[in-house]
């Protein structure tokens, strides 16, 4: 709401008895304008707006609503305090499972995931084909001793969403580090791939000295730590001789 969409020719009489209405309340300031409507069963009404002068409540405005019959004393409907658009409010509410954040879980935490998680998908499908239960015992049986024996497993959504976060990620090919890096990933001895579809992409870095040791990095990723980077001979070490010890001379110590 702005001053320019309020009206300001509403009588004396209904403005006074807005402000009445607020007499009860702490900080309310000059009127500012109403604004009318049309209400339940076709009475007439009118919001008059006041500025709030409570302290911490900058920019917001109180809202009287009066029910104005012909003939008769408006009737007070509602009285509300509103924030404007400059008004300072609290952020709209996000649900905890929401704000949960990778690093966020401490020893012990537990993060349920909804069984209606659109990133999983049933690890056993048996198709439209109508199978008994011992047929699907037998399936799981199967699945389980060659080692799939999971209730649920990434579907397309939940591999394309992986992707591409990790592609964005710190392991990503953007990544400063990876931007001034002289080999990919690729070609690292230190990266161990993956398995399944992500193999084509990511693999994961094995080397200790590496700031990604042990972190999912993409191919194209890089650092300063390629286990094929070599030193050009400027940059080599200089070698610095062995130390000369002096063992024929005899140092005089004066005493104490």
């Amino acid at each position: 709401m702005s001053a320019s969409t309020l009206a300001t020719d509403a009588p004396a009489s209904h403005v006074d008895a807005a402000r009445a209405a607020l007499a009860g309340e702490a900080g309310v300031g000059e009127w500012i304008g109403y604004i009318a409507e049309v209400g339940v069963d076709a009475a007439p009404v009118a919001t008059h707006f006041f500025a709030a002068t409570k302290a911490g409540y900058v920019g917001w405005h109180w809202a009287v609503t009066l029910v104005v019959l012909d003939d008769a004393a408006p009737t007070i409907d509602e009285v509300v305090l509103l924030p404007g658009l400059e008004a300072i409010i609290a952020p709209q509410w996000v649900p905890y499972r929401d704000r949960i954040r990778p690093g966020d879980l401490s020893p012990g935490d537990l993060l349920p995931v909804s069984d209606e998680d659109p990133r999983l998908v049933p690890t056993y499908a048996f198709g439209d084909d109508p199978l008994d239960a011992d047929a699907k015992s037998q399936v799981r049986q199967v699945a389980s001793d060659l080692g799939l024996g999971r209730v649920r497993t990434l579907g397309v959504e939940g591999l394309d969403q992986t992707v591409q976060r990790w592609w964005n990620g710190t392991g990503g090919p953007a990544a400063p580090i990876a931007q001034s890096a002289p080999h990919p990933c690729t070609s690292c001895g230190f990266m161990v791939r993956l398995a399944g579809s992500l193999s084509l992409t990511f693999g994961v870095c094995a080397n200790r000295d590496a700031n990604d040791d042990g972190r999912v990095v993409a191919f194209s990723h890089g650092c300063g730590a390629h286990s094929e980077v070599r030193l050009a001979r400027k940059h080599e070490p200089i070698p610095v001789a062995e130390p000369v010890v002096d063992d024929l001379t005899v140092d005089q110590l004066e005493s104490f």
